[in-house]
Formats: C-alpha cells, structure tokens, sequence
C-alpha cells in the first residue's frame, strides 16, 4: 500500500470513528496534509462522516481548490483546514465539529479547561473565536479564505479553538492525533458541566497538562485508536 492510500484509509477511519463516537453526526469534517506535497490537503467531498467512503476523499490546494473534484461536491467550510495548514506547518490533520457539550462553553463566560488525565490534551484552556468580531453578521460558516485565515490567526500555537454558536477545531500531528483530542474535549466538556453543578472545580495545573501532553505518546493514542476502531466496525492499520 502507497503511503497516500495508507493516509486515506485512516482518513476514512477517522471520518467513521467521529461519527460512532458521537463527535459529529451528519455534518463536521476531517482533514490530513498530503502526504507527498505539504501544500496540498486531503478532505472528503460534502457527504456526512459516517457515509464516507475512500472514493469521496478530494485533493486541495491551501486555499481550498479542488485539485480534480471529478464532479464530486466539496465541503463549504473547506477553508477552516486550508487555512490552517498554510499557517501551521507542524499540523498535519485538522477536524471541525460541533460535538454538543462543547457549544455552551462558546456562548457563556465559562471558559473551558482540562479536569481529568486525559482532557490535558486540549491544552491550557480553550479559547472563543467569534466569527462577529471581524466580520459581523454571518451565517456563522467558515466560507471564504480570509474567514479560514482569521480562525488561524486567533489559534496562534494552540491546539483547540471553539467557535461561537457553531463547534469546534482541533489540530493534531496526525490524523490520530487530532481525533483523539476531539474525543477527549467532547468528554471534557460534558464532565465540566457535570462538575459545575457540584461546587468549585480543581483543573489541572499548567504543569501538569504539560507533563502529560509530553508524554501522550503514539502508543497510547494507538491504544485508544484500536478501540475506536473496533467500535466503528473498522480495520486498524499498522504503522506505517
């Protein structure tokens, strides 16, 4: 297997693993860098993520032209993962959700922040972009690249972002990566809401999201990814 058809089927698996995890339902997408060419970007055409087959993956330049659409339809918020690829060259896959627990956080004063081992993955906290400050009244989509570019601006180095009345992105250094990270801020999120209701929240100190980010290796995100695997009905690769 190519090391491009060997990205697509995870892609794929990711699309499904999304889906049966209930990170998105029948909108949200992920992306991953091409792996041949860091100025092209892989993404399913406009289908929902559980549908998605190896056919309906699409090539985009960093500003979000299909490649060779052969007729296929492409996502409109296209340019949320064109964007950030151009301005963050370490990220090599990007996935836009709007996973439930989430959405209250970007719409309230409460900010979002890790509370257990696992939520150290979305980082420090997890700041707001408002798509109304820079562009006032929008149908709230990421729809042109200047939109996609603001977003990547506001994210700076970070990891996640969420995006008033809309979702989320979260970025990671593989496809795995950043699945992995939108899992655990959807749990994160729903434990925080748990816990709001029960007095003051002790989250985890800086130091300690630090040492467990470095030490969040491929092994213990293919461990989780084996499960998600099984759970989605789909085969895990290999490393590659």
């Amino acid at each position: 297997m190519s090391k491009l058809d060997y990205v697509i089927e995870d892609l794929v698996t990711a699309n499904r693993i999304l889906a049966h995890e209930g990170i998105v339902d029948s909108f949200g997408h992920v992306s991953v860098r091409h792996p041949d060419n860091p100025q092209r970007f892989l993404l399913s055409r406009a289908r929902a993520p559980a549908r998605i087959e190896h056919a309906d993956i699409m090539e985009f330049d960093l500003e979000g032209n299909e490649i060779d659409a052969k007729g296929r339809k492409p996502y409109l918020e296209r340019f949320i993962h064109g964007s950030i690829f151009e301005a963050r060259p370490d990220v090599q896959s990007v996935v836009h959700n709007h996973s439930p627990s989430v959405i209250p956080f970007g719409i309230t004063s409460h900010t979002l922040k890790p509370l257990l081992h696992m939520g150290a993955s979305i980082g420090h906290e997890v700041p707001v972009w408002d798509s109304h400050d820079h562009f006032g009244d929008t149908d709230l989509l990421v729809s042109s690249v200047e939109m996609g570019r603001d977003l990547a601006k506001f994210l700076g180095p970070g990891r996640t972002a969420l995006m008033r009345g809309h979702g989320c992105v979260t970025l990671g250094n593989t496809i795995r990566h950043a699945v992995f990270i939108a899992i655990y801020l959807e749990v994160n999120a729903k434990l925080q809401m748990q816990a709001m209701g029960m007095g003051d929240i002790k989250f985890l100190t800086p130091g300690e999201v630090d040492k467990i980010i470095g030490r969040t290796a491929s092994f213990t995100i293919d461990r989780a990814w084996e499960n998600w695997c099984r759970r989605a009905d789909r085969p895990m690769q290999a490393a590659q």
